[in-house]
């Protein structure tokens, strides 16, 4: 009897460590499941990624570190496109995070996005534009987390200020609850993107979280970041910590 009370166990113990042991392996396989199902998905968190990397690693032409210290949120485009011949404007996917209520250093899973609208292409040229934005103020955040918003419109924007050191004797502090970035064929500049519009890519949140999650529950840090997201965030988390840093 002994005997088959110890074997009960051990077959319990077994599958226990079985299943833990299984959702650990899905946990670490979720970026390779992404890669495989939804690689459009996975390339742009990567450029995503390489696009902060490359624009906060030149500080003389880069964003004022007293922008990024005080930011709320940022929306990152990578390679911004125009729209086929006839349709007019640009177009563009991204993501989006903002600051945790509950911790400034600490940032939302991000929220993916979509823009729209305008022909800011126009003015640099280029066919494929990275996209920048970062939300200075609450009264922004709140346009961002209602999931669509008109730049310009419903929310105040400019174009942002060049430069790690430079001055912040601008109207933003007062004025502008948007500043808005361009990166066409090197070259990083403010921009005008008045009339753009912002709102949540639904089918990439599926993607990415496996079903449509609602964006204030994403932006306000209530979802866990999914594995293939994390390097992502990771980069956000080290430029603005050394934007504070440098203060």
């Amino acid at each position: 009897m002994k005997s088959l009370f110890l074997s009960f166990l051990l077959v319990a113990f077994g599958c226990v460590a079985f299943g833990q042991s299984d959702k650990n392996a899905g946990s670490t396989t979720a970026g390779t499941k992404l890669e495989e199902n939804h690689p459009a998905v996975a390339d742009r968190l990567d450029e995503a990624t390489s696009m902060l990397k490359e624009i906060m690693a030149a500080p003389d032409k880069g964003v004022p570190s007293e922008m990024l210290e005080h930011a709320k949120c940022i929306i990152v485009i990578p390679n911004e496109k125009k729209a086929a011949f006839g349709i007019g404007g640009n177009y563009g996917r991204g993501f989006a995070t903002c600051r945790t209520a509950n911790n400034a250093a600490a940032w939302s899973s991000p929220a993916p996005v979509f823009l729209g609208g305008g022909s800011w292409g126009a003015q640099i040229g280029g066919q494929s534009t990275d996209i920048l934005m970062l939300v200075m103020n609450d009264k922004g955040a709140q346009q961002l987390l209602s999931s669509k918003f008109k730049v310009g419109v419903d929310a105040s924007a400019a174009a942002g200020p060049i430069g790690r050191k430079a001055s912040a004797d601008t109207n933003w502090k007062l004025n502008s609850e948007i500043l808005t970035y361009s990166r066409s064929k090197g070259l990083f500049a403010g921009i005008d993107i008045n009339g753009a519009e912002v709102k949540q890519d639904d089918r990439t949140t599926r993607d990415l979280y496996g079903k449509l999650v609602p964006f204030t529950q994403i932006l306000s840090g209530q979802v866990r970041t999914p594995s293939p997201a994390r390097e992502f965030l990771a980069e956000v988390h080290r430029d603005f910590a050394e934007a504070r840093a440098s203060k």
